[in-house]
């Protein structure tokens, strides 16, 4: 899929699109950006296998942090959720998809990339992301430590160098706060991590404040990067 037309009039529209997938055309959603944008994100959604899709609120409200800097924003369904074509892989496969949806953002738009995840959105594209030269930050929304038994490592993390950003709820059920901070302690400067006091793994109720721990640490982190509006 190319976007041919003029970003300046179409600034704010939201185009449906089919990506090349490794195994099969991958479903999308992309937030057309600025035509001054400095960056463009990457947004990836929590476990198909218990209702993740690119429509979750959480994945939504970080696209719309993201969107009000200006960024394109890139949304898509892992394979065999929605209309992707393929079957779940346990998040082997999926990282290959995040890649796909990586190479699109580059070839579209050769701007420096934000990746940003949720539950298995994150640890599946954290994954992927990590010391990708196009990306140039990292957000890890509500990072699984265990889920029903299942631990999930991070030691890839202390390679990991660009800046990074976690956000998780003190009450977050599948990411217990000193598993969490041992994860990140683990992790590569730089690096913030925001505990958002009550809330839950889906930041019930405080959606809010976890767009404002990302619009705070693209301020800082990404000198000239300016709120534009609310889309």
């Amino acid at each position: 899929m190319n976007c041919e037309e003029d970003e300046e009039s179409l600034a704010g529209e939201i185009k449906s699109l089919m990506l090349d997938g490794p195994v099969g055309q991958l479903e999308a959603l992309l937030n057309v950006g600025e035509a001054s944008a400095t960056h463009a994100a990457l947004i990836c959604h929590p476990h198909p296998l218990f209702g993740g899709t690119m429509h979750n609120k959480v994945v939504y409200n970080a696209m719309k942090s993201l969107t009000k800097f200006g960024f394109h924003a890139l949304r898509f369904n892992f394979r065999g959720t929605g209309l992707s074509g393929g079957t779940h892989d346990e998040g082997r496969g999926e990282r290959e998809d995040v890649r796909a949806a990586l190479d699109f953002l580059e070839s579209e738009f050769h701007l420096p990339i934000i990746f940003a995840g949720f539950s298995f959105g994150a640890a599946t594209g954290l994954k992927a992301a990590c010391n990708d030269p196009r990306v140039v930050g990292l957000i890890s929304l509500g990072t699984p430590v265990s889920v029903e038994g299942r631990a999930y490592a991070y030691q890839f993390l202390s390679q990991c160098v660009q800046p990074k950003l976690f956000v998780s709820g003190s009450q977050d059920q599948y990411s217990p706060e000193p598993e969490l901070r041992a994860a990140v302690d683990n992790a590569a400067e730089p690096k913030r991590l925001v505990i958002v006091p009550g809330a839950d793994h889906f930041f019930v109720g405080k959606l809010n404040f976890m767009q404002q721990a990302i619009e705070d640490w693209v301020k800082d982190t990404f000198k000239g990067a300016e709120l534009s509006g609310v889309r």
